[in-house]
């Protein structure tokens, strides 16, 4: 199934669950054990890098990159090209916050399944977490859409470099997929390098919108879903359906659905509980109630 693109979403008063700073279903599904971790990028607002959807969500100001725009014309590329190069200057030196190390720590202790991210940024494996599948990909990897080769995102980073000596435009604002807002001028004479094996398109391994997450990934995560004895979604609207139907797949399964998200979601109709708390704060308190420690460098 291919994801498309869906950018907004305004909730029917029947699907609403009313926030709580209830955290005891939460602590009593962990202490449980068995829990799948489904990770958004409200996880990640806490390491400086912005959502999608909340408030003060990048979607309000920027619309990410569509798999078919990229694929279609140069200019198009430049354009990715020159904001996520400057982009990746942050992002790439973003650090896991508490919320990546309580999940981190949940593992840790043996309370996990597994862990699912929506998330192209790497930290949940910065913070100790063992085995994350990445839904969309990651940030800092690149793949050719030639030759298939992967190669690191650092390597490309050096190239760019190389290309662009001087290159120095002042972006307005960071976007979570990793790209910077610039202007058309700023954006004009930027060079983009190809593939250094066979001179394809470069390409970073993440999951455009309107693009398709690969078949395996998808059924590896269902699988995770029908072993989990819980589903707990950290920071995530639910909006885009690559991280809904898994959250459905629970619900139908009859496995208990829990949400930390400080706005409503689209899964909110299929929870037993939606926690109003920012991640750090909430994660770090459930760890405290199960006597777990949470250690780990601090975001910056």
């Amino acid at each position: 199934m291919r994801m498309r693109p869906t950018l907004s979403w305004t909730p029917a008063q029947d699907d609403l669950l009313p926030g709580t700073t209830d955290l005891e279903p939460v602590v009593d599904a962990l202490g449980g054990g068995g829990v799948l971790v489904l990770s958004g990028a409200g996880l990640s607002t806490e390491s400086g890098i912005p959502d999608y959807r909340g408030e003060g969500g990048s979607l309000s100001r920027h619309t990410p990159m569509t798999y078919q725009d990229f694929t279609g014309g140069a200019q198009a590329r430049r354009r990715y090209w020159a904001r996520s190069h400057l982009g990746w200057r942050t992002f790439g030196r973003a650090r896991p916050n508490a919320g990546h190390r309580a999940v981190a720590a949940f593992a840790r202790h043996g309370l996990l399944s597994g862990v699912i991210t929506q998330n192209v940024d790497g930290l949940h494996q910065a913070a100790g977490s063992e085995g994350v599948v990445e839904l969309h990909g990651a940030l800092d990897r690149v793949v050719c859409l030639s030759c298939g080769a992967s190669s690191a995102r650092r390597d490309l980073a050096r190239r760019l470099e190389e290309a662009n000596a001087g290159y120095e435009p002042v972006a307005a604002a960071l976007n979570p997929d990793g790209d910077a807002d610039l202007t058309d001028e700023q954006v004009a004479d930027f060079r983009v390098v190809d593939c250094s094996l066979c001179g394809g398109i470069l390409k970073p391994d993440v999951v455009f919108f309107g693009e398709t997450v690969p078949a395996g990934r998808v059924e590896h995560c269902r699988r995770l879903v029908g072993e989990a004895a819980a589903v707990l979604v950290l920071g995530s609207s639910l909006t885009v359906m690559s991280g809904l139907r898994f959250v459905r797949q629970a619900a139908r399964a009859g496995t208990p659905v829990l949400i930390v998200n400080r706005d409503p979601t689209r899964g909110d109709g299929h929870a037993v509980s939606r926690v109003s708390l920012p991640l750090g704060e909430a994660l770090t308190t459930v760890a405290g109630r199960l006597g777990v420690p949470v250690d780990g460098p601090s975001a910056g």
